[in-house]
């Protein structure tokens, strides 16, 4: 009835990949056009201030701040429990945002973005490549002066 399985046909020893060297490329943002993205939670009612604030550090430090986008977490999407964590795991940012952004960056031809939060890793490599330019929290930016 059935045929019996082809156990011959697998390799008999898979090769595990080598791993991924972590790259860690240094933005200077001296001269460039940044745009400065903040994802807040409804419980954060000084987002304005914190952004004003980011935008200055930036500038101080050599940047042209050409454009700022807010992505506001309400209760509606998920409750109260949810207010805190991001849209998505992946990008931090719904997908509607993150096209908003990725529009922003080129209209301004900007070389960077800039996030308030921090970004994890696959964050940063994920949204550099939605985005189109390098994708960098502002912690980063700071701890590398």
């Amino acid at each position: 009835m059935h045929q019996p399985r082809r156990r011959d046909r697998r390799l008999a020893r898979r090769v595990p990949p080598e791993p991924a060297r972590r790259q860690t490329s240094q933005l200077t943002v001296a001269g460039a056009d940044v745009v400065v993205v903040g994802y807040f939670s409804a419980k954060e009612k000084d987002f304005v201030t914190l952004m004003a604030s980011a935008a200055a550090e930036l500038a101080a430090r050599g940047a042209r701040v050409v454009g700022q986008i807010v992505q506001r977490r309400g209760v509606s999407d998920g409750g109260v429990q949810k207010m805190g964590l991001p849209y998505s795991s992946r990008t931090l940012l719904s997908y509607g945002k993150v096209r908003e952004v990725a529009q922003a960056c080129e209209q301004a031809n900007a070389d960077a973005v800039i996030f308030v939060a921090s970004l994890t890793e696959r964050q940063r490599h994920a949204l550099t490549a939605l985005l189109g330019c390098p994708a960098v929290s502002l912690s980063h930016i700071l701890a590398a002066d």
